[in-house]
């Protein structure tokens, strides 16, 4: 498996573009949110066929066709900024309910939150946007855990945050992909442009 450093870009100082230090970031902390609901499994014992809620936690529309993708990678922004909270939330409960371990799991998972925030300071600077986002109003809501089922509903609903994160983690890496083509291409017609002027 790729070295962290080779997939955040190789040495310091090696001229990477910002946009593609950012898409190798964002495919960094996906892989680290699909290996944490693997040990999240593992470790409470899910079967692989277990009927989980697929409905969205978080309702954000990054795919319309009229939005740019500097405008989708804002948006994502925003969806990364609530990950965030739910996963500081999750990790509360986890206290609460004696989960633990110091094992890979709650490595990992303390990971996941320290990449996710660097992702959220990158792709704000991306953007050249100074202040914080302000959340969009239907994410903007008091965390609501189902705990109807007791403890099992808990473990339940933090089974779907961390599918949150691995949808929303995905989605970031494609369209930060897609800002990072474009802007490459920018460049390049540049250059080109300036080459030709000086001919």
């Amino acid at each position: 498996m790729a070295s962290e450093q080779q997939l955040l870009g190789g040495r310091p100082g090696s001229g990477r573009s910002r946009t593609g230090k950012a898409v190798a970031l964002a495919r960094l902390l996906h892989r680290d949110c699909t290996r944490l609901l693997e040990l999240y499994k593992e470790k409470e014992s899910f079967p692989d066929e277990h009927a989980v809620e697929t409905d969205r936690i978080l309702s954000l529309c990054v795919s319309s066709p009229h939005l740019s993708t500097d405008e989708r990678v804002w948006l994502l922004h925003s969806a990364l900024q609530q990950c965030l909270r739910l996963l500081e939330f999750v990790i509360g409960r986890e206290e609460e309910l004696g989960a633990e371990d110091g094992g890979e799991y709650e490595n990992v998972r303390n990971s996941v939150r320290d990449r996710l925030g660097h992702l959220l300071h990158t792709t704000r600077v991306l953007l050249d946007k100074e202040e914080e986002l302000a959340p969009d109003p239907d994410c903007n809501k008091e965390v609501e855990v189902d705990e109807g089922d007791g403890t099992f509903g808990v473990k339940l609903w933090i089974y779907r945050v961390l599918q949150e994160l691995i949808h929303w983690t995905r989605s970031a890496s494609e369209t930060l992909h897609t800002l990072h083509s474009e802007r490459e291409g920018e460049q390049e017609t540049g250059g080109s442009g300036s080459e030709g002027a000086e001919v």
